[in-house]
């Protein structure tokens, strides 16, 4: 039991992945704060499901234009002295935006304002911590490490929302900013106290536009990577519709007000947590593939029983298994693509990766208010939950004749024989 346990949390046996787990735990609960606050904010000034997907739209597309160069930065600089910067904005913005809160000059354009800022700042930081763990823990523990990643993230997504609905219920959304902005401390102490001796650095001499180009002509050339892309990119558009609807489902449907809304997100959370723990007792990324389109299959399915449950419990206990099933599609397509891409590639292709689920995430946002806005947010969801279904059949069914094609029944392989002709 000691070694299964052992095995499960091996990548904290190095002290630099240490100090970053515990200060992007405490940094993240903060995130996860702010987000339900800022949701609950928006809808209670406007009650507009439109300018709820619009929230969105302003802070992921800045995310998904600039991502790019941000992964261009990531392979270029480094990613510790990035990190710093990054995370001293973000904290910089939301210290900003719960001031004007507390000031009772909060408007929906200075929303927008911010919320487009942190998008920018997320473009540079999001590749940036996606390639840095290799670095903090080296090939061999990496996938126990992207495993804990989503543990640690989706711990936060679980207490952040409950707390958040507590507080925004008792004392206002206020203190729910501030609180993030001092969370932010924690990260860039631990980032100040890592052992930067061994972290490499890579040289380049080539142009950010060259290596940019690089970065997409590897992903676009490799078919099972372009098609791990591809299935992302739906679940971004579609599969996130409910979390930007959940304060119309918690408020108009559930009758669950704001603290309704924090533990409807809290239980998605623990979903969440229970995929990426599970994730993390594997040793390898050998058959995640079918990990994949199965999680996509149950993912969809789950989204279309929430969507048409009128008990706020139902509800919750939905919302386990579109946690659950969302984290291990995400957390199983990262450690594939992490697992066989090279290191000096290593930024551009998560730059890649952000885009899928970033990118796709603004429009899904505005698509979805606007469609709730004339069907009902039921419907949209449930439109969602099938199309998440139809992207995972096609995902089966493309890495099939990708299979029959190769003769080599492991993704990873045909991934990996792929890489090496490219870098040779």
């Amino acid at each position: 039991m000691d070694n299964k346990l052992f095995s499960t949390f091996r990548a904290l046996k190095h002290r630099n992945y240490r100090l970053y787990f515990i200060g992007q735990l405490a940094s993240l609960t903060g995130t996860w704060m702010q987000n339900v606050a800022q949701s609950w904010l928006v809808y209670r000034l406007s009650h507009s499901p439109i300018l709820l997907g619009a929230m969105t739209f302003a802070n992921q597309i800045p995310a998904f234009l600039l991502a790019p160069i941000g992964g261009a930065c990531a392979d270029r600089f480094n990613k510790r002295y990035l990190l710093l910067v990054t995370q001293t904005a973000a904290m910089l913005l939301a210290l900003g935006l719960g001031g004007l809160i507390f000031a009772d000059l909060v408007k929906i354009p200075y929303l927008f304002v911010f919320t487009a800022l942190l998008g920018i700042v997320n473009a540079f930081d999001m590749p940036t911590r996606h390639s840095f763990v290799i670095e903090l823990v080296g090939k061999e523990d990496l996938a126990n490490a992207i495993a804990l990643n989503s543990a640690m993230f989706n711990s936060a997504r679980t207490i952040g929302p409950a707390i958040a609905g507590i507080l925004v219920a008792t004392i206002g959304e206020g203190w729910c900013f501030l609180i993030n902005a001092a969370s932010f401390l924690a990260v860039i102490v631990a980032l100040l106290f890592m052992d930067t001796k061994n972290l490499p650095r890579l040289a380049t001499t080539r142009s950010a536009l060259a290596e940019i180009l690089d970065g997409f002509r590897f992903t676009v050339g490799n078919p099972p990577l372009r098609n791990m892309m591809t299935l992302l990119v739906v679940n971004s558009v579609f599969g996130l519709l409910y979390a930007v609807l959940m304060p119309i489902f918690s408020d108009k449907i559930l009758d669950g007000g704001v603290r309704g809304l924090g533990m409807l997100m809290a239980s998605a959370g623990i979903g969440t947590l229970f995929g990426s723990l599970m994730l993390a007792t594997r040793r390898s990324a050998h058959g995640l593939e079918r990990w994949i389109s199965g999680s996509g299959w149950g993912y969809g399915a789950a989204l279309v029983l929430f969507a048409w449950s009128k008990t706020f419990w139902l509800s919750a206990v939905f919302l386990f298994p579109i946690g659950f099933f969302q984290v291990v599609q995400w957390s199983a397509s990262n450690t594939l693509i992490q697992a066989i891409i090279p290191d000096e590639l290593r930024g551009r292709v998560m730059a890649l990766y952000i885009m899928t689920f970033v990118g796709g995430g603004p429009l899904g946002a505005l698509f979805g208010g606007w469609m709730a806005n004339r069907i009902g947010a039921p419907l949209t969801v449930s439109v969602s939950g099938i199309a998440c279904i139809t992207g995972a059949t096609l995902f089966a069914l493309r890495f099939k004749m990708q299979e029959d094609k190769d003769k080599k029944p492991d993704l990873t392989n045909t991934l990996s024989r792929k890489v090496a002709s490219y870098t040779e």
